[in-house]
């Protein structure tokens, strides 16, 4: 889950209270953080301030990029369309499968012994 701010005239991108390079040690996650922002040109106009837990690395890098898509759109409506088309508002629908009664795990069945 990640909370974003969006802060006119400030710089840069601060997670969880620390800077982008630091919390992302990966150049494809701090990429996939700075799509929305780079595509519509707000890169050097908004300072970005991220709350974020849970999850991955990976996960916590969709989240934060579609936490900054939405909150561009509600400064300006008229950027939809474009973060719409580069796939910016679409959440990944995919989640853990719970635990099924009788078995190990979601899927996993206990070890077969011939007694």
């Amino acid at each position: 889950m990640a909370r974003v701010w969006l802060m006119e005239g400030e710089k840069g991108l601060q997670i969880n209270e620390r800077n982008l390079e630091n919390y992302f040690p990966r150049e494809a996650h701090r990429t996939r953080v700075q799509e929305p922002l780079k595509t519509t040109n707000f890169l050097e106009r908004f300072g970005v301030k991220i709350s974020v837990q849970g999850g991955g690395t990976t996960g916590q890098a969709a989240a934060i990029r579609l936490g900054i898509a939405r909150a561009l759109v509600k400064v300006d409506e008229n950027l939809r369309p474009v973060l719409r088309k580069s796939g910016f508002l679409t959440r990944d629908p995919r989640a853990k499968e719970r635990k099924k009664y009788g078995r190990k795990g979601a899927r996993r069945s206990f070890q077969y012994t011939k007694r």
